[in-house]
Parts: structure tokens; C-alpha cells; sequence
């Protein structure tokens, strides 16, 4: 089998990749740079040159070659192997006639638990998504912002005071609303600086938040370390990772609890198991990232089906077109031809060949390509706020 063609679909916010080989089988996997698509495209491009007339077989071969031929990388680079890794994942399943989780060792389990998207402007907007999400049967909620998701045109300024107590009680209130029969995980977005992520997480300590995400930058590992030696919450972090040295840098620092690898754009499912690997010796557990569409989730399930240490995973109601804005079925649902359906806060792995899942023929008509602008929201004092 040789590869013939190599392209880059750009879908309404996302990025897929489709590999066509001389034997009619294909694969398709998914880019995760959402804020720089274009880039990730032409990555993709740049390494159909070397992909093309060869055997799709040897995956880690490929994988090494596009991550060492270069002194240089980066996230939108990365993405672009992701979503290669992915779709030759995909066409090694259909040529063997097996879902990818069994060519790696699996299943170790039939189904993975999942969290779903929460968005709000205001608390009330929040508590009320949060009871329709249990109500769907869902036993985990995230992507939760305890601060809220106000518009980026609004300028930011609460004093600290205000600041803390005001999300803290947001986040008693979540607990109210849905009780102890469903967990909270607290999406941060980076927002708070060291000192402020150690004053929220105590204040929210006694609500018992499943973990909470991103609470500073993630780039400096020695930060993050500082806030986990100060806090009783798990931190889940590693979203923005581009590679697996990323996550071992924050393992051996004891700053991570629950690793958030991004299939689509750590490296693929080849990334995500050494990531997972790396986890399993830190007795860190696996809640792969997947703000994307069902492609992602696809492939994030097969990688959940492959290794012990898996927690949880996104499954992403809500983020049409970027807007934080929720919704009842699963962002992407549109262009695919199947979505894993949700029945007691879990979804069956899936056992088609491949990832199990494919675009429909009319995908690029359904959602032509859009790009987010890039902007932030405006401090009172004129600089900008991460949210």
C-alpha cells in the first residue's frame, strides 16, 4: 500500500487531514491549533512531500522522521502531525479490519466516562446549564469557569476581595445546583497568577471540585509546582503541551495530577500513549484534551481504550464557532457520520475499524472554513486579561 495524496480540509473552525492510499482506503484525523489553522494546514502540506509514495505502515517511523528532520517545532507544526498520526492510525485499523485501541493492546475497557462543556455568562446561565447536563444523564460537568465567561468587548476590573469570594461562591453554588451526584471540573483558563490560584483553591476546597484546570500559565513548570505544593485540589493541566518532554518536565515537579494531552496536536495517538506511559510511572491519570470536533473525541476513545491510567474525558457541548456558549449535542455532531451517544455519564469505546468514525462527503458545504479573530479582553488599566 502506498500513500497517494495528503490534504488538509479546513471545516467550519477545524482542521482535518485526509490520507488517500493506492488501495482505496483512507484516514482521517484532526489538527488541534484552533487559533492557527492556516499554520497547521501548512504543515500538513509541507510533510505530504515527504509522505507521499510511501507504505502508511510504519507510523512511528513517520512520526520521528517529521517530529527530527528539523531543528524546529512548535504547536501549530505539531498539529499538523497530529492530525497525520491520526489519520495513519486510521488507515492501518481499516486495512487490518481493527479498531485502533486493539492494535495497541486493548481494550481495557468497553466504555469512557465523560464530562460536558458548561458556558455562562452569568451564574444563573451557569446553574441552569449545569442541571440540564444532569438531567442528560451527564455525571461530570466541566469547562466550568467559576469567574464566568463574559463577553471579551466588556472591560475587566474586580478588586481581589471581590474577585475571590465572587467566583468562590459560584463555585458553592454549582454544588448546590447539581449536588453530590455529579462532579465539578473547574476550568480556569489560565486566568490567575500563583498567588491568587492558591487563595481561590483553598476557598473552594470544601466543594470538593473533581480538579481544577489551568489555574496560571502553564509554560512555567516550576509555577504550577509551587501552587500544587500549597493546594487539596488536583490540578489538571497540559492542554497547551506540544510534546511529551513538556509533560515529564511538570510530572518530575509534582505539578500535574491529571495530564490534559491534546491528541490533535501533542503528537497524535503515537504522543498521547508515550505521554500516558510517562503518567502511569508518576501515577498520574489521563483526561485527554478535546475542545474539537467528534474526529478528536474519535481518537481520544481509542487512546482511552489502550492504557490503564485514563480518568475522564471532554466530550464538548458548546464552542460553535468559538462562542462560549452551550449546547446539547456534541460540537461537530454536523459534518461526521457518527457521534458516540452519552447514556449514564458514559459512551461506548467504539469497535469499527480505524477510529471509527469518518467526515460526510458534504462536510466542507455544511460549515465553510472560518478563522477566530485573534483578540483578548481589555484591563481597566488598558493591558489584557486571560480568560
Amino acid at each position: 500500500m502506498k500513500i497517494t495524496k495528503v490534504t488538509p480540509l479546513h471545516i467550519g473552525q477545524f482542521m482535518f487531514c485526509r490520507i488517500e492510499t493506492d488501495e482505496g482506503i483512507h484516514g482521517i484525523g484532526e489538527a488541534g491549533a484552533w487559533g492557527h489553522t492556516k499554520a497547521a494546514a501548512t504543515a500538513i502540506e509541507r510533510f505530504a512531500e515527504y509522505l507521499v509514495g510511501k507504505d502508511p505502515g510504519p507510523i512511528e517511523h513517520h512520526w520521528a522522521v517529521m517530529h527530527r528532520f528539523s531543528y524546529f517545532q512548535g504547536l501549530a507544526i505539531n498539529a499538523g502531525i497530529s492530525a497525520i498520526d491520526i489519520a495513519l492510525w486510521d488507515i492501518k485499523g481499516k486495512a487490518l479490519g481493527q479498531p485502533v485501541h486493539a492494535l495497541l493492546g486493548g481494550p481495557t475497557r468497553t466504555k469512557a466516562r465523560v464530562y460536558a462543556h458548561v458556558y455562562g455568562k452569568t451564574i444563573d446561565d451557569v446553574l441552569e446549564e449545569c442541571k440540564a447536563k444532569k438531567d442528560a444523564g451527564f455525571t461530570a460537568v466541566g469547562h466550568i469557569n467559576p469567574f464566568l465567561d463574559e463577553g471579551e468587548d466588556e472591560v475587566y476590573f474586580k478588586p481581589h476581595v471581590k474577585k475571590m469570594r465572587d467566583a468562590i461562591d459560584n463555585v458553592r453554588r454549582m454544588r448546590e445546583a447539581v449536588g453530590e451526584d455529579v462532579d465539578l471540573n473547574l476550568e480556569l483558563h489560565r486566568r490567575l497568577t500563583p498567588a491568587e490560584a492558591v487563595v481561590f483553591a483553598r476557598g473552594v476546597e470544601q466543594y470538593h471540585p473533581m480538579f481544577i484546570e489551568d489555574p496560571i500559565r502553564p509554560e512555567g513548570p516550576d509555577a504550577m509546582a509551587r501552587v500544587a505544593e500549597k493546594i487539596h485540589i488536583p490540578i489538571a493541566t497540559g492542554e497547551r503541551f506540544a510534546n511529551l518532554y513538556e509533560f515529564q518536565a511538570l510530572m518530575v515537579r509534582g505539578g500535574v495530577d491529571y495530564a490534559r494531552a491534546d491528541l490533535c496536536h501533542c503528537g497524535g495517538i503515537t504522543a498521547g500513549l508515550k505521554i500516558a506511559a510517562i503518567a502511569e510511572g508518576f501515577q498520574v491519570n489521563m483526561i485527554p484534551h478535546n475542545p474539537l470536533s467528534p474526529v478528536g473525541l474519535a481518537a481520544c476513545l481509542q487512546l482511552a481504550a489502550s492504557i490503564p491510567n485514563f480518568a475522564i474525558q471532554e466530550y464538548t457541548t458548546g464552542f460553535e464557532a468559538g462562542v462560549m456558549e452551550s449546547k446539547p449535542l456534541h460540537l461537530g455532531h454536523d459534518v461526521v457520520d457518527n457521534v458516540p451517544v452519552v447514556e449514564d455519564g458514559f459512551v461506548a469505546i467504539p469497535d469499527a475499524p480505524g477510529i471509527g468514525i469518518d467526515l460526510l462527503p458534504d462536510a466542507e458545504k455544511i460549515r465553510p472554513p472560518m478563522v477566530n479573530p485573534i483578540k483578548m479582553r481589555p484591563h481597566k488599566d488598558g493591558f489584557i486579561v486571560d480568560q
